[in-house]
């Protein structure tokens, strides 16, 4: 276990709670060696809302990740999200007053201090502080100014906060389940772990995670994250959509926009229908596959819009030189990417794992990106602190406190 520790990755989503073991080798490789899941009844946008009935969906997930990986978990890395969670640029501004203007890691630490110290709500709390590049004397674009001669250092982080109970929820119900929690992640900065490689970081590349109830967003550029959101839209917004319109229950739906939905009407779908079957398995009406398709087509366009009004906002639409790449279990919606290829003018196409090996089950399917980010993200944490515990309820509390203590 001290040569190859095992690393997991927790995401307790809409539509399902999904526990990803994986494997930390002496080389520095990472394989999945084990995944549960367990459909999701607790949790509504991201969010529990029932706290006993996602205690058990995780308690089931995490038992048959450790009969599929043989391990005992103790401890996870949980991915978090919700609409209150916000992503925003900030600097940090330091004078440099040594004598001879020597820029030192003092200095450095100073700046990343000073960027820190921003003004969020007061329910508030970082959940990230993502270094990205540092100006000297107005020069852009420095990854490392210790031993640069300067008067004035800056340096931009990109936030991500979240509200502090909201938060909490998820970490309380983990650890009553005698399960420490070693960090949050961010559910979008997790997928883009997983799904990024070195070049699409420094192209520019927007990854956009289709979950059941929310979507999350993370744009890279220049090798570090530029913007980060979520919108509290998915794909079970899509299946009510479809509900309403054509007239049919939920589970119905949700069916048919499996079997029979796309993000387009083709030609060939007018004047076709598609038989509704009761729970017994008898045809009890037929859909349009074009009012279908249609229905599905709106949400979809509707979602992605609100995803380029906010790249856009950022400054970053016409820097997307890596494309867009889609995740999560809409993902799989058919002509989404060429949708996704049309609202953002860029090559769009589903994300695939980077450098992680291991379950062809976990590693092939776009909605099990989250969880393998997650286990990405511990194995970075564990590398660069590996004997040092990472994050607590406690810890969460000092921050929110610290925060208070700037007012």
């Amino acid at each position: 276990m001290a040569e190859s520790p095992i690393i997991v990755g927790l995401e307790i989503g809409t539509s399902k709670v999904c526990a990803m073991v994986g494997q930390l080798r002496p080389d520095g490789a990472l394989s999945i060696i084990g995944l549960g899941q367990a459909k999701s009844r607790s949790v509504r946008k991201g969010e529990i809302i029932d706290p006993d009935n996602a205690s058990e969906d995780i308690r089931n997930a995490l038992a048959e990740a450790e009969a599929m990986a043989d391990v005992e978990i103790r401890s996870v890395f949980l991915g978090v999200t919700g609409g209150h969670v916000r992503g925003f640029t900030n600097r940090g501004m330091h004078p440099v007053v040594s004598a001879d203007r020597e820029i030192t890691e003092d200095d450095v630490a100073d700046a990343i201090k000073n960027a820190k110290a921003i003004n969020l709500p007061a329910d508030h709390c970082v959940v990230h502080v993502i270094r990205q590049h540092f100006r000297v004397d107005g020069h852009e674009g420095i990854t490392n100014p210790v031993g640069m001669l300067g008067a004035r250092l800056e340096v931009d982080v990109h936030v991500i906060h979240g509200h502090f109970n909201r938060l909490q929820n998820p970490i309380r119900i983990v650890k009553g389940l005698h399960l420490e929690v070693e960090a949050i992640c961010f559910n979008g900065l997790a997928s883009a772990l997983a799904a990024l490689n070195p070049d699409q970081k420094q192209m520019g590349t927007l990854v956009i995670d289709i979950g059941g109830g929310t979507t999350e967003f993370v744009v890279y550029r220049d090798g570090v994250i530029r913007h980060s959101g979520v919108i509290a839209v998915g794909g079970d917004h899509v299946s009510n959509d479809l509900a309403h319109g054509l007239k049919v229950p939920l589970g119905r739906a949700e069916m048919l926009k499996i079997e029979h939905g796309a993000a387009f009407v083709e030609e060939s779908d007018k004047g076709q229908v598609v038989p509704v079957q009761n729970h017994v398995g008898a045809v009890e009406k037929a859909v349009s596959k074009e009012h279908l398709r249609c229905i599905m087509h709106e949400r979809l366009d509707e979602l992605l819009q609100l995803v380029r009004t906010e790249v856009y906002e950022a400054g970053l639409l016409d820097y997307l030189n890596g494309g867009v790449l889609l995740c999560g279990g809409s993902a799989r919606i058919p002509g989404l990417d060429r949708l996704a290829a049309q609202i953002f003018q860029t090559r769009a196409s589903l994300a695939t794992v980077q450098a992680v090996a291991g379950l062809p089950a976990a590693l092939d399917q776009p909605e099990f990106m989250t969880a393998i980010g997650l286990v990405v993200f511990g194995a970075v944490q564990y590398m660069r602190r590996p004997r040092t515990r990472l994050f607590s309820v406690a810890a969460l509390k000092e921050s929110v406190a610290q925060l208070f203590s700037r007012r």
